[in-house]
């Protein structure tokens, strides 16, 4: 019995690549999304949404699950597999997943997206799962009533930050600036916020506690003085990585880590392109997302033409 081949393999569930198996079912390929987490992405752990057109204010979760339900309805499989490496084959690209099974794609399109970005300070390893957080909307609940530190100034912070609210006594932005990257729209709402309160010029140092997170010790950047902020629970929004761990030696990479590709979404390896958060870009947003996984089928077709694939 012949493998299976796809025209088109999309590595990621997330906007990027939600889209692309939108755009690859309208235009009959033969196509899988593989995600070896639930679909959305990065997405699915935003609590609110006020930037993506047609919605006033959504839910990530919700927008993600609307994604892949419009995904099926183009009977585009998505499947449930966490990509460990891809390489070429002759004409065809092997998808290495977990658990060693291969799949076949004449093209394959990398919208894997990024994860947040770690502070690497004592503590937070340990304390992971225990006070300390990457995802408000995740976990945001249990802390209901008591203190909370989001470390970060950008929107991702403030969004999340906002949203703690419902639940939190209070919430404390430490951030290493003397103000806020946010957009302006996100900051006056923090401003006015009686439940959050900022701590500016700082960085921690350290997140401590017993059996689980009770303070994190915080240094001032311009005076250099150590304080101790008693906390239950700190939220880390402090920007991405790209997972582009398996694809070293398969397609370039820029010095961060990003797959370098343009607004073409064409990478160094003909036939594989590069969609959303994953790729060098000026702005990492779902509708940036977005447009890319619309691109990406657009060239990938235009290369199995070209390839008479």
């Amino acid at each position: 019995m012949a493998k299976e081949v796809y025209d088109i393999v999309i590595v990621g569930g997330g906007p990027a690549g939600m889209t692309a198996g939108i755009y690859a079912g309208r235009a009959h390929l033969k196509a899988c999304v593989l995600e070896g987490m639930s679909p959305g992405g990065q997405m699915f752990t935003t609590s609110v949404i006020e930037n993506y057109p047609g919605f006033e204010i959504i839910d990530g979760p919700a927008l993600a699950q609307a994604m892949e339900e419009q995904v099926r309805k183009w009977d585009v499989e998505i499947l449930r597999k966490h990509v460990t490496g891809v390489k070429r084959q002759s004409d065809l690209f092997e998808v290495m997943t977990l658990g060693d099974e291969v799949i076949s794609g004449k093209t394959v399109i990398l919208a894997a997206g990024s994860k947040p970005r770690k502070l690497e300070v004592p503590g937070e390893a340990e304390f992971a799962g225990r006070g300390v957080s990457y995802c408000a909307t995740c976990d945001g609940a249990f802390f209901r009533g008591k203190n909370v530190a989001v470390i970060g100034g950008g929107d991702s912070a403030v969004e999340e930050s906002l949203y703690l609210t419902r639940f939190v006594n209070r919430v404390t932005i430490v951030h290493r600036r003397d103000q806020l990257r946010a957009s302006r729209h996100l900051q006056e709402r923090a401003f006015a916020d009686p439940k959050i309160e900022f701590l500016w010029d700082s960085e921690v140092e350290a997140i401590e506690g017993e059996q689980a997170v009770e303070q994190l010790r915080v240094k001032n950047r311009k005076t250099e003085a150590v304080t101790a902020l008693p906390v239950d629970g700190i939220f880390i929004y402090i920007g991405t990585l790209p997972n582009t761990d398996f694809l070293r030696g398969v397609v370039e990479l820029d010095p961060w880590g990003y797959v370098v590709a343009g607004e073409d979404t064409r990478t160094s390896e003909p036939g594989i392109f590069a969609a959303g958060d994953i790729r060098t870009k000026e702005l990492q947003q779902i509708v940036t997302a977005v447009a890319d996984g619309a691109v990406a089928v657009m060239a990938a077709e235009k290369y199995l033409w070209e390839q008479g694939l």
